[in-house]
């Protein structure tokens, strides 16, 4: 599989699928696209996402806390907001060891 330096791109996750299941390259960008159009769409109405044997994106609401300056020692108020995170699944982290 191409792949730029380091990153895994939509264009190779494309190619990945053109090349395995035969779809054309139009086609294979379509399907990446749109799931994740559908794992945004998810996270977007506030849905964890979770991919069997991948992982997890979950969401968390942070409330409003103080936080400071660390040049100035000035205490600041931090607005509540929304994260995510994302949480490896047993096997991708058993996977990465194993790389490594």
């Amino acid at each position: 599989m191409m792949r730029s330096v380091g990153t895994l791109t939509r264009a190779d996750l494309a190619e990945a699928i053109n090349r395995r299941i035969g779809l054309s390259r139009s086609e294979s960008l379509d399907l990446v696209e749109s799931i994740l159009d559908k794992m945004c769409g998810a996270l977007s109405d506030g849905e964890n996402v979770k991919i069997s044997g991948f992982g997890t994106f979950i969401l968390r609401d942070k409330r409003e806390r103080i936080g400071r300056n660390p040049k100035t020692g000035v205490e600041v108020p931090i607005t509540p907001r929304r994260v995510m995170t994302f949480r490896a699944s047993q096997k991708l982290k058993d996977r990465i060891a194993d790389a490594s």
